[in-house]
């Protein structure tokens, strides 16, 4: 726990100097005491607020720097990072992790459609399946075709006694519904009840951009629900609204009122699992996010998508899959018993006491005890801090295209982000082209979530997020496009799958990059805005997938070209590993100047601090290039202030690794 203190006290320090546009903002090097004990950390602490200058905090306008800032990752380690409580909170992720992938992955079960399908000729009903096919439907590449009968009194040929098709007869468009092979899929889905296929084979496309239509609306209704009325009631409303849609998909009986059912389970697309996740991460030390954020993804998330497909399977009805995989969101109601409201959100409404008493429960609950000097001091600096949010004004995303390098970034980030969400979209709804069993392939397929997200997990603080990013966009066009020249079947589905993965682990860095690299005082809204466009660029996705009906090849070539380019594009945005997080505009404008492509943070020499702290006992020097503002956590911390400040969109916290604010 020693080394515990010293470490949060070492990097809030640097956190707290980011959050003082006017104090220290010029100030290269970053002080803290060398310390002891968890009680020694209160004692500094205390002291400075009598009169001892803390480092980084001078120059402030209503002078008031002189006290010390405590924040929320400061206090977390006296209350415990990843205690009792924490850890009960982690497993109450699961269920939300179950439903955002039922939300999201559901459709591509309720609207399969076997390949093999044929007109039906009810005249024909006494033959078994090869003779009606012989004698009704056409020929087209050594296949039956799926849309096209021939126009001929089947009455008559049956009793001319004819086994065979003339080539030579006519042809006409199916006039009796299709025929279905439930061999491979086995049920019937809302697809097949409804023939939506041949004409109206872009029907289930066109649904699934519906659903990404009901996110974004969602996204913005519920971010400003939260921001309105908290996180608990967003988490609830968003996933009842994506109760009674799920359910009531089972009861539409036609492509409109589908489509509308969908609409609205896409509200719940992301608030469903998103609210909780920023509330978990709020509540556990920076040391434990990365773990939580990754492990939360890679275990849960992982395990949902991969028993989704075999529910559906072994159910066998879709309208009783829609009803399973909605149902348990009605779970939510029981949140408020376990899950505290966001003591950061109460902290941005005013409502400081409030947030200290949650701070206690949990400093009870984890069986530790914290002076009520250190809830004073805490009270005061949130106090402060809205003060300070008050002075300095509003920003909008608008600011951000307002100065030349700031605008060249954030365009980037947009582009990169519609790129990874696009292709990231496009792998998970093209496995049913891949030629193999759509249920193992999807499972295969989403299982390569856990090994992606544990190696980000290893890689992503070592490595650093530029050329990662990079290297796993390129590697997933090159895979795709590999899989496009080689058979359809075993070959092509293992090169698509691990072009899956690769996508995976940009995904998650986009993440967490694009909260790293925007200000302080536009972050949640600029993430939020960034994110929605990838919703935008996700409605792009099935129809670059339907592209299979002409080609199969088609849309793989079209993901690999995608990737190549936005791993590319990846090269020329910031690195922000081992850096200090821009807190103002005009630190947004410049960071990242300087920074050479070829620049590789894990070749950058590092301070050696056991060896610093034998030639220092009393006070460690850290140049500024030392301090890792982009360490576990840092992005939560840093916005802080941010969050006093963001409107409607500050639900773009929804981010899926570390740092996601």
């Amino acid at each position: 726990m020693e080394g515990q203190a010293k470490q949060a006290y070492f990097v809030n320090e640097a956190f707290s100097h980011e959050e003082h546009p006017h104090g220290g903002g010029g100030d290269n090097l970053h002080r803290r005491k060398s310390g002891g004990t968890t009680k020694e950390l209160q004692l500094d602490l205390g002291q400075n607020k009598k009169g001892q200058e803390l480092t980084g905090h001078n120059g402030s306008d209503n002078g008031s720097s002189s006290l010390p800032n405590i924040d929320f990752d400061d206090i977390l380690p006296l209350i415990g990072e990843f205690g009792r409580y924490q850890k009960i909170l982690f497993i109450c992720m699961i269920p939300f992790s179950f439903f955002v992938a039922f939300v999201y992955f559901s459709q591509i079960f309720l609207t399969l459609i076997p390949e093999q399908h044929w007109c039906h000729v009810p005249e024909l009903d006494g033959l078994d399946v090869e003779a009606r096919l012989a004698l009704s439907i056409p020929m087209m590449n050594g296949e039956y075709n799926n849309c096209y009968m021939y126009d001929v009194n089947y009455t008559e040929i049956m009793a001319q006694g004819k086994v065979m098709a003339d080539p030579k007869w006519p042809k006409v468009k199916c006039r009796n519904g299709w025929s279905y092979n439930y061999t491979e899929i086995p049920y019937s889905t809302v697809a097949t009840e409804q023939n939506w296929v041949c004409d109206d084979a872009a029907l289930p496309t066109y649904a699934q951009s519906i659903f990404f239509l009901g996110a974004i609306v969602g996204g913005l209704l519920f971010g400003w629900v939260a921001d309105r009325y908290g996180r608990i009631p967003a988490l609830i409303g968003t996933n009842l609204i994506g109760l009674v849609a799920g359910v009531g998909t089972a009861f539409a009986n036609s492509f409109w009122e589908f489509a509308a059912m969908r609409f609205f389970v896409g509200f719940a697309f992301d608030n469903c699992f998103t609210m909780m996740y920023i509330l978990v991460l709020e509540y556990v030390g920076p040391k434990y996010r990365t773990f939580v954020a990754n492990m939360s993804i890679a275990i849960f998330f992982t395990g949902a998508a991969c028993l989704l497909p075999w529910i559906a399977y072994f159910v066998a009805n879709w309208k009783l899959l829609s009803i399973i995989t909605s149902a348990p969101l009605l779970l939510v109601v029981f949140t408020p018993l376990i899950v505290p409201e966001s003591a950061r959100w109460l902290v941005a409404q005013g409502k400081v006491d409030k947030a200290i008493s949650i701070l206690k429960q949990l400093e009870r609950r984890n069986g530790r005890q914290v002076p009520a000097q250190t809830y004073q001091q805490f009270a005061d600096s949130c106090r402060r801090m809205r003060e300070q949010e008050a002075q300095n004004g509003s920003y909008s995303v608008l600011d951000l295209f307002k100065s030349p390098r700031l605008r060249r970034t954030t365009l980037l980030l947009i582009v990169i982000w519609m790129a990874i969400s696009l292709v990231f979209d496009g792998h998970v709804r093209n496995v049913g082209s891949l030629g193999l069993d759509i249920f193992f392939t999807f499972t295969v397929a989403s299982f390569t979530e856990l090994p992606a997200d544990t190696l980000l997990t290893v890689t992503l603080d070592r490595f650093g997020r530029r050329w990662l990013a990079c290297g796993s966009m390129v590697a997933s066009g090159v895979f795709s496009l590999l899989a496009t020249v080689v058979p359809v079947g075993v070959y092509s589905a293992a090169l698509a799958i691990m072009g899956r993965f690769f996508v995976n682990i940009s995904y998650n860095i986009g993440l967490q990059w694009a909260a790293e690299v925007l200000p302080t005082v536009v972050r949640a809204q600029a993430v939020a805005f960034i994110h929605i466009m990838g919703y935008v660029a996700s409605i792009i996705a099935p129809f670059i997938v339907y592209l299979a009906n002409i080609s199969t090849a088609l849309p793989l070539i079209i993901l690999g070209l995608l990737g190549i380019v936005g791993g590319l594009l990846s090269l020329l945005l910031p690195e922000t590993l081992n850096h200090d997080l821009p807190q103002t505009l005009s630190d947004g404008e410049e960071f990242g100047r300087g920074q050479s492509i070829w620049d590789f943070p894990c070749l950058a020499k590092q301070v050696d601090e056991d060896e610093e702290s034998r030639r220092n006992t009393d006070v460690e020097v850290r140049s500024q290039a030392f301090v890792r503002g982009t360490q576990t956590g840092a992005s939560l911390t840093a916005s802080t202030g941010g969050e006093l400040r963001s409107s409607i969109l500050r639900r773009s916290v929804k981010s899926r690794n570390s740092t996601k604010l």
